[in-house]
């Protein structure tokens, strides 16, 4: 790997970085996977051995709604930090919907991480900079 590639990528890296500190990254992209098994469920056949399980109801509807709303959930936390507490109680709420409308809330796959996911957005706080020493060494200094 050329040295101008690593420092790119180290470079890209550290970017990434401090954009994922300045927002509440993992609460969203937990509350996102938790949108998939809700969506995915209520239209998949699984078969084991020659057995067909099919979990199609009329919870397919609820599904889409609930598992959408998650998925949408996701990105809004990372790229509109103001509205966290929002997102973090609709999620918590979509998730726990889910449980009687949606399959068991995609058989608690998509319910669990959607309420750990909603609760991480909730007790996010944006990073205080007041609190770094100064650069200088100045007098208050650690």
């Amino acid at each position: 790997m050329p040295a101008e590639w690593r420092d790119s990528l180290s470079r890209t890296r550290h970017e990434f970085r401090i954009w994922r500190d300045t927002r509440p990254f993992w609460a969203g992209l937990i509350t996102l996977s938790a949108g998939l098994p809700i969506i995915y469920f209520p239209y998949a056949h699984l078969s084991w051995g020659g057995v067909t399980l099919a979990l199609s109801s009329t919870a397919g509807a609820a599904s889409l709604v609930i598992g959408v709303l998650l998925v949408v959930l996701g990105p809004l936390l990372w790229f509109q930090q103001n509205a966290r507490l929002f997102a973090g109680i609709a999620a918590i709420l979509m998730s726990l919907i889910a449980l009687p409308l949606a399959n068991f809330g995609g058989l608690l796959l998509g319910t669990l991480p959607g309420l750990i996911g909603g609760s991480l957005a909730c007790a996010w706080t944006a990073p205080d900079d007041t609190c770094a020493p100064p650069a200088d060494g100045g007098p208050h200094a650690r």
